[in-house]
């Protein structure tokens, strides 16, 4: 919603009130297109995938439009809990934030986690040989080497839009105990025996949303904390002298039109 106050331009948050329709609509059509993918025969759908995945293979063969349909694709139907925790955590970034800066968030984290997630993966010994020649073996599901791994999923994404959450919560001591909690959740699976690169890469995502919510891009440009409107002009707190008897208006009154409301800023009415 915008409006004008003394000829600038106002821009507040997202209306209040609109219920998200964007995050359900993709979590549905993420479980519905792994329920078509699931019914088809074994290679194909293995195929299919891989040619969607954000792996060393894909990205060194110039394939980086992987980067956008790997957000698409799943390997399995979406279990209950997980399907139920990516619908909430994404509606209510879409409730907060407007759909155009929740799907900012959610872009961002899953580009930024598979880009570095790659270029560590390339950085490894081995990396150039791997991803020409398949080999078997960490890579989840199976399904071959790391370099050709099936690669896909909205995890990348969920995982910067709640630590994005976390990283924004207005209080204080909530937002410390959230954001400490989620990172140390994060690094568990890092640090331990077995781990794979989709475990780096989902701390990776977690660490670039609490950076994105720590400053403030997703609520750019909203109204400040408080939510109130200045009913009635901004008044000065800087004494007026009166005119001496006769003289005209000064020179600031004369181009001064007619008081508006608007948001108090550090640099005036905005």
């Amino acid at each position: 919603m915008r409006g004008t106050t003394g000829g600038h331009r106002v821009r507040s948050g997202p209306r209040r009130g609109l219920p998200p329709w964007v995050a359900p609509l993709y979590v549905g059509a993420l479980h519905l297109g792994a329920c078509a993918t699931a019914r088809l025969p074994g290679p194909r759908r293995t195929e299919l995938l891989r040619a969607h995945s954000t792996n060393v293979a894909n990205l060194r063969a110039g394939r980086w439009s992987t980067l956008a349909t790997s957000a698409a694709f799943v390997e399995e139907p979406l279990p209950a809990a997980y399907g139920a925790a990516l619908l909430a955590t994404l509606g209510t970034a879409e409730a907060r934030w407007g759909a155009g800066r929740a799907a900012a968030v959610f872009a961002a984290g899953h580009l930024g986690a598979s880009l570095l997630v790659y270029a560590g993966l390339r950085a490894r010994p081995g990396a150039r040989r791997a991803a020409t020649t398949p080999q078997i073996s960490e890579a989840p599901g199976g399904t071959g080497g790391t370099a050709h791994a099936i690669d896909v999923g909205a995890s990348y994404g969920f995982y910067a839009t709640l630590g994005a959450l976390a990283a924004s919560l207005p209080h204080r001591g909530a937002r410390a105990a959230a954001t400490g909690g989620l990172l140390a959740l994060g690094a568990v699976p890092v640090v331990r025996r077995g781990r794979t690169f989709t475990d780096a890469g989902h701390l990776t995502a977690l660490v670039l949303g609490v950076a994105m919510g720590a400053a403030g891009i997703p609520v750019r440009g909203r109204i400040p904390a408080t939510g109130r409107r200045a009913a009635g002009p901004v008044r000065s707190t800087t004494p007026v002298r009166a005119p001496a008897v006769g003289a005209g208006p000064s020179p600031a009154q004369r181009t001064a039109g007619p008081a508006r409301g608007g948001i108090a800023s550090p640099r005036g009415t905005v």
